[in-house]
């Protein structure tokens, strides 16, 4: 009889652990972008709003990258397949494009 491998043991635990700021992470991001696409300026004249798109759009692109780079990381690579970070990286490009077109 041959047991398991106790790093296949510990990588359901590993892959929960690190899932927490990963989800965290694209959770802020999505926020964010949530905000940066729905205000919308009053007239050419409402600064504030075009301030608040251009936060918007740094705060998801910052919690994306953040993101990103803890992806980046050997061990969380190893444990963590791409398609985790695929949804704070989908956001952080929406996120571009809404401040290049009306940040």
């Amino acid at each position: 009889m041959t047991s398991p491998s106790h790093l296949d043991d510990d990588r359901g635990c590993l892959r929960v652990v690190l899932a927490v700021p990963l989800i965290l992470l694209t959770l802020i991001a999505a926020y964010f972008c949530w905000t940066a696409l729905t205000i919308t300026p009053s007239g050419t004249w409402d600064d504030d709003a075009y301030a608040g798109i251009v936060l918007s759009c740094v705060v998801t692109i910052a919690a994306a990258v953040a993101a990103a780079a803890l992806w980046l990381v050997p061990s969380v690579r190893r444990t963590m397949p791409w398609w985790w970070i695929f949804p704070a990286l989908l956001l952080a490009v929406v996120a571009g494009a809404r401040w290049a077109v009306g940040g």
